[in-house]
């Protein structure tokens, strides 16, 4: 089951067939879909997430909490509109178009895929594009 959530003034749209998408994604992967919570929010909310439960006093665009068990995948991923909107300025690219990356990130993350070394992250980069290729609602 996949659950959208705002607690910032936004609305996925599209949000069943974003969901097909996560779940074709994370079949794909070899993996099952469990309970997975996207909460959509501004700066200041995942600023006192990073802060609080990851010790680190910067904006992110994404926090992700891995609850999988085995090849089910379980979490919750943070997302900040703000940091989506100013980062599909910087990139040239749309805000739905960021926003899907930043969506599609953490399920790769759940996936096993990192991004900590520049080899790990051309990688995610690549698993990022394929996924977006697959959207069948654009």
């Amino acid at each position: 089951m996949i659950e959208f959530y705002a607690e910032t003034d936004f609305e996925l749209t599209d949000s069943k067939q974003i969901a097909e998408w996560i779940t074709n994604t994370i079949i794909e992967e070899g993996y099952k879909v469990g309970e997975l919570v996207y909460v959509f929010c501004d700066d200041q909310y995942l600023h006192k997430l990073n802060v609080q439960f990851l010790n680190h006093d910067t904006l992110t665009d994404i926090i992700s909490f891995d609850n999988s068990l085995g090849k089910q995948i379980n979490g919750e991923i943070y997302i900040s509109i703000e940091r989506v909107k100013e980062n599909a300025d910087h990139y040239n690219v749309s805000f739905k178009n960021e926003l899907h990356r930043v969506i599609i990130h953490g399920i790769l993350h759940y996936c096993g895929y990192k991004d900590k070394t520049e080899d790990e992250a051309s990688l995610m980069r690549i698993k990022e594009n394929e996924a977006l290729k697959k959207r069948p609602f654009l």
